[in-house]
């Protein structure tokens, strides 16, 4: 690494350099200013030393042309005590720390050090963010899994094309989005895509939702009514939950995708219509065809392309890019200052399972948000659920018929408390402390546990 030390005393420069060449650092120096900028031009060096104080150019001045004119090094002010305000002053031009006079070798090495930490983070980042636009070629889904980007692959590959695609996946998991993205990728973009949540129409309704109803049909039938169907011609009709569907409206839904026709209730006359089926489900269709429970005909009709969307818990290298994306979302939408994750909370999200998926974590972070005190949104500002789930499945005894997500939350919670107070022999300031919790809510959970 090198470094350019700019400062007008002789003694200085030759005493810095020397203990940086000792370190393993390359050194160039310049006796002021306005020749720290000639030699920073010619030398491009990774980080800048510069005294405050100099003839022809200051410090000040130096920090201001230099980022004026692009520089990339990180900049250290040296400063004597009495300058400290120039100092700060530099820091708000684009310097990036100071180092006060009189300093010593240790004092100079370890401000270096974190310097350079803080280079090797912002390149990190910008690294990151290069991969993170190379991967969100698939519109807002955001992608780095390999799983997620062979699903989505297909996706694309198959949306000019007007066979049926069954996307599963568990609740959350962006189906939806992906059946959106089919459709803008198609040529069926500037023509409806129509969903439809199979599992919300009582039964009753859902034939003359599909298809319509002429007046007449029935009580209440007091006009027509185009169906999902018609309204979804020429475009895309998304069924959300298809395993919900009901036996006698499968038998219909496969003569429709059989035939191309569709029927109003209370109707004597057969309209063409023009739908590409996209179908989503949470279930295991196969299963259910096995089970007699779906037909095996439909099935093959809508499965022409099976895409698979992975639990949010085998794409834990995609949870940070959401996590910056809601968050964008949410200060956005409702006006909220929260911008960043302290690491501490990235940690917990990192480790908590997402049985909800992308869905609870967007909603995990609108709660967190809301409730944040500043900018910046910190562990034990995330709901108990997620907190708490670290350490869950190593301390607490599960069976598959006790899968409660509140009353483990609660009973680690207990654990933890009782193991804050032994810690510390009961004294409740200290567990308070361990536990990051006020000495106050720690008070009101010994009473609510039963503690005392």
């Amino acid at each position: 690494m090198k470094i350019l030390i700019i400062d007008d005393d002789p003694g200085l420069r030759k005493s810095l350099s020397l203990i940086l060449a000792d370190a393993g650092y390359q050194v160039v120096s310049a006796e002021d200013g306005a020749k720290g900028l000639a030699t920073a031009e010619a030398t491009q060096p990774d980080m800048i030393m510069c005294d405050i104080r100099m003839p022809k150019v200051d410090g000040l001045e130096f920090v201001q042309r230099y980022s004026e004119a692009g520089g990339k090094a990180l900049v250290i002010i040296m400063t004597a005590y009495g300058s400290m305000d120039l100092a700060v002053e530099a820091m708000s031009k684009g310097a990036y720390d100071y180092l006060p006079k009189p300093f010593g070798a240790n004092e100079v090495l370890l401000t270096l050090r974190k310097a350079e930490e803080r280079e090797s983070l912002r390149r990190e980042v910008g690294r990151l963010r290069a991969e993170v636009r190379a991967d969100r070629r698939f519109g807002e889904i955001i992608v780095r899994s390999p799983e997620m980007v062979k699903a989505l692959e297909v996706a694309t590959k198959v949306a000019p094309h007007p066979s049926p695609v069954l996307i599963t996946g568990a609740s959350g998991t962006g189906k939806e989005l992906v059946a959106r993205l089919i459709h803008r990728e198609s040529n069926r973009a500037e023509r409806p895509f129509v969903p439809v949540n199979c599992g919300a129409i009582p039964e009753t309704l859902l034939e003359s939702e599909f298809f319509g109803y002429v007046k007449g049909a029935f009580t209440g039938a007091d006009k027509d009514k185009q169906g999902l169907f018609e309204a979804a011609d020429g475009g895309t009709l998304f069924l959300d939950e298809v395993g919900e569907l009901p036996q006698p409206l499968q038998v219909k839904l496969l003569r429709a995708l059989q035939e191309g026709e569709i029927r109003r209730v209370g109707g004597t006359t057969s309209t063409f219509v023009n739908v590409r089926i996209i179908s989503a489900t949470n279930r295991n269709l196969s299963a259910l065809v096995r089970e007699g429970a779906f037909r095996e005909d439909l099935y093959y009709r809508l499965a022409v392309v099976p895409i698979h969307l992975p639990p949010l818990k085998e794409r834990r290298e995609e949870l940070p890019d959401l996590v910056h994306h809601f968050i964008e979302r949410h200060c956005e939408r409702l006006g909220l200052q929260v911008t960043k994750v302290h690491p501490d909370a990235v940690e917990v999200l990192l480790n908590y399972s997402w049985p909800g998926n992308i869905r609870e974590l967007e909603n995990v972070l609108e709660q967190a948000m809301l409730l944040a005190d500043g900018d910046e949104l910190l562990a034990d500002e995330l709901p108990d659920q997620v907190r708490f789930s670290m350490a869950a499945a190593d301390d607490l005894e599960l069976t598959d018929d006790d899968l409660s997500v509140k009353k483990h939350s609660a009973a680690l919670e207990r654990k933890l408390i009782q193991r804050a107070l032994e810690r510390t022999g009961g004294n409740r300031t200290k567990a308070a402390e361990l536990l990051e919790l006020s000495a106050r809510a720690l008070r009101y959970k010994i009473l609510d546990y039963g503690l005392e």
